[in-house]
């Protein structure tokens, strides 16, 4: 009987056991299905932004086109360049020295006799430094009215060291035939910043020019009309037959007509038609266009400056740059002599010097039809910098292996 409950007993424990290893094993399952689940779930979103960026990166570029009127302009409407003589006055004793500026004393004596004051007698004792000769310069807008203001430049023309605060006073702006078109006054106001001590001295920018924001009024407008012409040209600012081409296209496409002709690099032809030029014009400089590019090398030897545009390339070339750089270090010694000795002390020279053949550059190699990338990429591993990377480009350009113009300046 005793063995019989034993053997009940265990088989409950038993049952039991199982009941939790059962158990167990449920939640252990269910764990780790629902690991493997969000793994998939993971793994497919992954795979879709994975597809999605290379389906971006695997498509080609989209074409650099822009608006018409960001290339061409309207041939006949441009600025007119405005020019005039005058003074300034109210400076804190920075402008020119009468004795000297011959211009500005002559200019401040005819002034105050315009204005009832005679000074030529007394003209030896006429002395300030308050007064400085300018020049003002400003650009006249097409289609400008009477009335309108536009911006002008002021620049010193005598020994005025700053123009700071001073007034520039009623001057008359000429155009090219000698008219006045503009009249310039106002306060002049200066970017830049000049102190001066009895030791030292800071300056920065130039305190002898300066500007006057809308300080000219407009007196005569320069006649132009868009209406009543059969033709209108537009002028490509930067010329190219095939930009010129592209743009006639686009105007013919885009207005449904053949209205548009390039004639020549520069000029695309427009055949009103009894059209709105207005309307017209409005309508086609939003037109969108791929302009085209002459492969050019701009070289600036004094800043070190390179440009390349991106259709430069380079035919199949060897390239190896290195340069000798020789340092010669003086650092001279004192000797000594001892403290009771009968010696002098005398300064003995030491010289260190180094030799830079830079000898572990090596050749390197440029593969024909290389792209911009390709081309800095190869030229970084050789380790050029700009100064030298100009001596490699006139090289290449006179081996007849880089297949672009070459502009010096």
């Amino acid at each position: 009987m005793l063995n019989h409950r034993v053997g009940v007993t265990g088989c409950k424990v038993g049952k039991i056991a199982f009941a939790r290893a059962k158990t167990a094993w449920s939640t252990r399952a269910f764990g780790l299905l629902l690991t493997a689940l969000m793994a998939t779930v993971l793994m497919t979103t992954t795979g879709l932004m994975a597809t999605a960026g290379l389906g971006a990166f695997a498509r080609p570029a989209a074409a650099q086109s822009v608006r018409i009127k960001d290339i061409a302009d309207v041939e006949g409407v441009r600025d007119n360049q405005l020019v005039g003589y005058g003074l300034v006055v109210g400076l804190a004793g920075t402008g020119d020295r009468l004795r000297t500026a011959i211009f500005t004393r002559q200019s401040l004596i005819g002034m105050l006799e315009r204005l009832g004051v005679n000074t030529r007698d007394n003209e030896a004792r006429l002395d300030t430094r308050n007064v400085a000769a300018v020049m003002v310069t400003a650009n006249l807008p097409a289609f400008s009215r009477p009335g309108s203001r536009i911006d002008i430049a002021v620049s010193a023309l005598g020994d005025a060291t700053n123009l700071q605060g001073g007034i520039l006073l009623v001057t008359p702006l000429l155009g090219a035939d000698g008219e006045v078109y503009a009249v310039a006054q106002g306060a002049v106001a200066t970017s830049a910043v000049a102190a001066r001590g009895a030791g030292a001295s800071v300056q920065r920018g130039v305190p002898t020019s300066a500007r006057i924001a809308s300080g000219a009024i407009v007196e005569r407008e320069v006649p132009y009309a868009l209406t009543g012409r059969a033709i209108i040209r537009l002028s490509l600012r930067n010329p190219d037959l095939t930009t010129a081409r592209r743009l006639a296209v686009a105007i013919n496409r885009g207005t449904g007509s053949s209205a548009a002709t390039a004639t020549d690099p520069r000029t695309v032809v427009l055949a009103m038609g009894g059209r709105d030029p207005v309307g017209f014009l409005a309508e086609i400089e939003q037109l969108r266009v791929e302009p085209d590019q002459v492969a050019r090398v701009v070289i600036e030897e004094a800043s070190g400056t390179i440009v390349m545009g991106a259709n430069v390339r380079v035919s199949t070339v060897a390239i190896a740059q290195g340069n000798l750089t020789i340092r010669i270090t003086e650092t001279p010694q004192v000797s000594q002599p001892n403290a009771f000795g009968q010696g002098e002390t005398q300064v003995v020279p030491r010289t260190a010097i180094e030799v830079d053949d830079q000898a572990e550059r090596r050749v390197g190699v440029l593969n024909g039809g290389v792209s911009l990338q390709e081309l800095v990429r190869g030229l970084n591993a050789l380790g050029v910098g700009p100064r030298d990377l100009i001596a490699i480009l006139q090289s290449v350009k006179a081996a007849g292996a880089l297949q672009a113009e070459m502009e010096l300046r």
